[in-house]
């Protein structure tokens, strides 16, 4: 599908923006920004240098996002996992994230992008913390895009995290074994109060979830490409998003079926 619609637009002079139905966009929108560290070292580059480039791919892509009218994008900053890489690197993208924060949120501001965040805040050094607070209350006004930064971030951990926060109120009382089921489960996670993602991109040609929202994707739609992250751009976003849009979302049901629910609801 990439390579018809980049043939479409190529021969057509056309973004592939123009192709996009505006009023069926998805809600959610999650990324995993994969391909940093690659992109650095086909440069000769050390690893920081693909994360310092890949602001740029954030800041198109928040700016797409929040133009075209999606309600909540959903970035990968950072994973659990991610501590175990060498301190150095570590250290570099704390700094990052921080002066990052610091130097985006005019553009923030500028866009009506709220921010927020999920994962272990706690577990974030202390100037990360308090930069994250602040930009997050100096946007939290703002009513377009909201903005969701996934740092220190897992699935298991997020799922952990929700059955422990049950499982003390079950203790106290709060709560009776029959009282747990998927809403309360949801209501415990950190993305409590946000729709599902309705479509997940991937860079860099990787084929795995990476431990990303797991209970969340049940039905999300997929979207893989080769492009690397400091390479993303709007452009390769409108193109993920007319691809989602050319499918069918069946949620169990038989092509059939929803073609008799979109005749009655017509």
């Amino acid at each position: 599908m990439s390579k018809i619609v980049r043939l479409m637009t190529k021969n057509s002079q056309k973004s592939a923006k123009d192709l996009i139905d505006r009023e069926k966009l998805p809600r959610h929108v999650a990324i995993i920004m994969d391909g940093n560290g690659r992109w650095a070292q086909k440069r000769g580059n050390k690893r920081i240098y693909g994360h310092r480039n890949a602001v740029a791919a954030v800041r198109d892509t928040v700016e797409a996002a929040a133009e075209l009218g999606i309600g909540y994008l959903t970035l990968y900053a950072f994973s659990t996992e991610n501590w175990k890489r060498p301190r150095t690197e570590v250290d570099a993208l704390m700094s990052l994230l921080v002066s990052t924060m610091n130097s985006e949120t005019k553009t923030l501001m500028d866009n009506n992008v709220r921010l927020l965040s999920i994962g272990s805040r706690h577990s974030l050094p202390g100037n990360v913390q308090d930069q994250l607070q602040r930009t997050v209350e100096l946007t939290s006004h703002n009513t377009g895009l909201n903005l969701v930064l996934a740092l220190s971030y897992s699935s298991r951990w997020e799922i952990m995290n929700a059955l422990q926060q049950i499982a003390k109120q079950v203790e106290s009382g709060k709560l009776k074994a029959d009282d747990i089921n998927s809403t309360l489960f949801e209501q415990n996670l950190s993305t409590a109060g946000m729709p599902e993602p309705e479509l997940l991109i991937r860079t860099s040609g990787e084929y795995r979830l990476s431990n990303f929202l797991l209970w969340q994707i049940a039905y999300t739609e997929l979207f893989f490409t080769k492009t690397l992250w400091p390479d993303f751009r709007r452009e390769d976003l409108y193109e993920a998003l007319y691809n989602y849009q050319c499918r069918e979302r069946r949620f169990g049901k038989t092509t059939e079926q929803l073609r008799q629910t979109a005749t009655i609801n017509s």
